[in-house]
């Protein structure tokens, strides 16, 4: 595996085969889009979908104010106590964006 870091608000500049590829997809009407080769998916489908079990995040080092008493509480609960406010922030996000896209 290989991995590149990318910096989204520097991208090289686009070559003129690209702005013209680009070009041709943005003049094709959606009427024009063969999509057999893309089955349906209904809403069965994503009932049973789950995260892809290699999908690991990166983490990034981060300075957060939290209450004396709620850090202690994690942390008189033993090792990994980060690792255990980030599962409750992740919880809390994914159940966040359920609510948002309506699931």
């Amino acid at each position: 595996m290989k991995r590149c870091d990318v910096d989204l608000n520097n991208l090289p500049p686009l070559t003129d085969h690209q702005k013209a590829e680009i070009q041709v997809l943005s003049d094709t009407p959606d009427s024009e889009i063969n999509y057999d080769d893309i089955p349906a998916r209904d809403n069965s489908f994503w009932l049973n979908a789950v995260r892809n079990p290699f999908y690991k995040p990166t983490k990034t080092s981060t300075t957060l104010r939290v209450d004396a008493d709620v850090l202690a509480w994690f942390k008189s609960q033993g090792k990994g106590y980060q690792t255990r406010i980030n599962d409750i922030l992740r919880k809390t996000m994914i159940h966040e964006l359920q609510k948002i896209g309506g699931h």
